[in-house]
């Protein structure tokens, strides 16, 4: 007979909740950090166990969870010191008596530029510096964390995330979407229910290594829009091309690398079929079930 599950998540956030949701009623337990009071309510009715950390200090409560935790997963992204649970918590993560996995969310940005090209597990990283090169940094700090417990470590790096509330089925009801043009670039996408269902699958396994958390059709932005846009029956906005469009630093960033991201590993080895394969499949879901709005009033 196994040990019962009791995972920890350092931000439960938006990805990491739909984890939790699907791991309740899976597992012994399920705790995580948030960074406000409101949130920490609303995910205690849900039936989580969550912890108000900012990132800026230890916190003993954390630390008492650590303790009888025996999966854990990151998905805080780093800051300009570092990752903050590594900053505050590493000694307590690798003291953890029970502690058997860690995983890590990072991001497909850590590839960087490739032309369009392929790009699997093995290919090299090149980050563009700043948040891409911050990410790559922590995947190596997490590695080594879990090198020094003995334990296995799996790395997600996540493509463009959508879901119930996040995606451009939203951002055109509200007046927000952009119809960017940029010739040749794609991007990867996937539904926050896959990543969540892949996660899941991994902790349950222990799996070890890195994953590509990506759908299966690389596309250019201004299609899904479009795409978006004659599901709710509503004229696209108009095409902007990328070099006159009026982009925050962080929005322009998102198009300085551009690769097509392979996700073999996530179907061969943690056994996964994308329930959303392509953008197609996940917004249509969206808007035909009603859900794209949000599918429960905490989906922040």
């Amino acid at each position: 007979m196994t040990d019962p599950i009791r995972a920890f998540v350092f931000g439960l956030g938006y990805s990491a909740t739909a984890l939790g949701r699907t791991l309740r009623g899976h597992v012994a337990a399920i705790g995580g950090t948030v960074r406000q009071s409101e949130r920490e309510v609303a995910l205690a009715a849900e039936g989580f166990a969550p912890i108000v950390f900012t990132g800026e200090a230890p916190s003993i409560a954390v630390r008492k969870a650590l303790e009888g935790t025996t999966h854990l997963l990151c998905s805080i992204p780093p800051g300009e010191a570092g990752d903050p649970a590594l900053l505050h918590h590493r000694a307590d993560i690798v003291a953890a008596p029970a502690l058997a996995w860690i995983g890590y969310l990072s991001t497909v940005g850590v590839y960087g530029r490739y032309g369009g090209a392929w790009v699997g597990e093995r290919t090299t990283p090149h980050p563009a510096p700043g948040r891409a090169t911050a990410r790559l940094a922590a995947e190596r700090a997490w590695r080594e964390v879990a090198a020094e417990r003995g334990i296995p470590a799996a790395i997600f790096r996540v493509a463009g995330i959508y879901g119930p509330g996040r995606n451009p089925l939203v951002n055109l009801a509200e007046g927000k979407a952009h119809r960017i043009v940029k010739p040749g670039q794609v991007f990867n996408r996937i539904h926050v229910d896959d990543i969540a269902t892949a996660t899941a699958a991994a902790l349950r396994a222990r799996a070890e290594g890195m994953f590509n958390l990506t759908d299966d059709e690389p596309s250019p932005a201004d299609d899904v829009i479009t795409y978006a846009a004659n599901l709710m029956g509503v004229v696209p906005p108009p095409a902007v091309a990328f070099e006159e469009a009026d982009l925050s630093p962080m929005a322009r960033s998102f198009y300085d690398g551009n690769k097509r991201v392979l996700n073999r590993r996530l179907k061969q080895d943690l056994g996964v079929t994308l329930r959303y394969p392509t953008y197609r499949d996940g917004l249509t879901a969206l808007w035909r079930e009603g859900t794209w709005r949000s599918r429960s009033p905490d989906v922040a």
